[in-house]
């Protein structure tokens, strides 16, 4: 309950703040419904020519794209902007004052995960919402509750390896601050608007495996059509799990790593760029005394 709370509270200043300039909303909402026009387009301009490609039709397509905004959308909402502010350009573990977050009384994975909000990102994840119902209602019938049941755990398990992913590039950028990896899981995501089946072997195999954007999209849009066997359903959600595990353990030595490099623990708390303050210098907390 209380983590509940702290990440109530980190909404609402970040909504606060981004409510101050209005016209922010405005300009997200044109950029979403610009990006969803221009992939809608794409998709209708190909299965005007053809009927499917390599066993995507239409529906099935539309449901993938609408898994993607959904996965695009909590992405920009929390995940992105903290996972940033903690390993990204001008983040903490460039500016040196990871340590001050990592003194706090709170779990630090958790504070790095949900501290930032971009409330405008809620568009998208409505325009999301919105293509994956209408996929399914080119279905032309009721889904059965064991399909709609496969797809959000399908789902769930995507949204799982997105973090896990985010995560594990941001413990890699504490090993090595020099390398910005987070870098890496942003060129490869936007590979995900497209079932994975359509790219090459070699390619198949590192956005399945290595970096997994593909499992994130493909395999619920799957679930939603009802032809994603059991064991792959399965195998997803295993795969998931195991990652969330791995990321939580590389994310928690890299954190170690760099407080001891830092001199966090070691005389106190370490300042700007990982320097420990003089008592009574610059920097310090205590009184000059004359």
């Amino acid at each position: 309950m209380y983590y509940l709370k702290l990440a109530g509270k980190c909404a609402r200043a970040s909504v606060q703040a981004e409510l101050a300039y209005r016209a922010n909303f405005w300009l997200a909402l044109f950029q979403s419904l610009l990006g969803l026009g221009t992939g809608i387009a794409g998709v209708l301009v190909l299965f005007g020519q053809v009927e499917s490609i390599r066993g995507w039709d239409l529906a099935s397509t539309l449901a993938l794209l609408g898994v993607f905004l959904i996965l695009s959308a909590l992405r920009g909402l929390f995940i992105g902007p903290s996972l940033e502010a903690l390993a990204g350009m001008d983040g903490e573990v460039w500016t040196g004052r990871l340590d001050y977050t990592l003194l706090r009384p709170v779990n630090p994975q958790f504070l790095a995960s949900v501290r930032h909000w971009r409330p405008f990102a809620l568009v998208d994840l409505a325009l999301g919402i919105g293509v994956v119902a209408v996929a399914a209602g080119r279905l032309g019938a009721a889904l059965p509750l064991d399909r709609l049941a496969a797809f959000f755990l399908a789902l769930g398990a995507a949204v799982t390896i997105l973090y896990a992913a985010m995560l594990a590039f941001c413990a890699l950028t504490l090993w090595n601050p020099s390398l910005l990896f987070t870098w890496i899981l942003d060129g490869l995501f936007d590979m995900a608007r497209y079932p994975v089946g359509l790219y090459p072997g070699w390619l198949r195999l590192v956005l399945t495996w290595i970096v997994p954007v593909g499992l994130m999209t493909t395999v619920p849009a799957q679930a939603l059509m009802g032809s994603l066997p059991a064991a792959a359903l399965a195998g997803s959600v295993a795969f998931a799990v195991a990652l969330f595990a791995g990321a939580r353990r590389l994310f928690r030595l890299g954190l170690r790593r760099s407080a001891g490099a830092s001199g966090c623990g070691r005389g106190g708390p370490a300042g700007p760029g990982g320097l420990t303050p003089r008592p009574g210098g610059a920097g310090s907390l205590a009184p000059h005394r004359r």
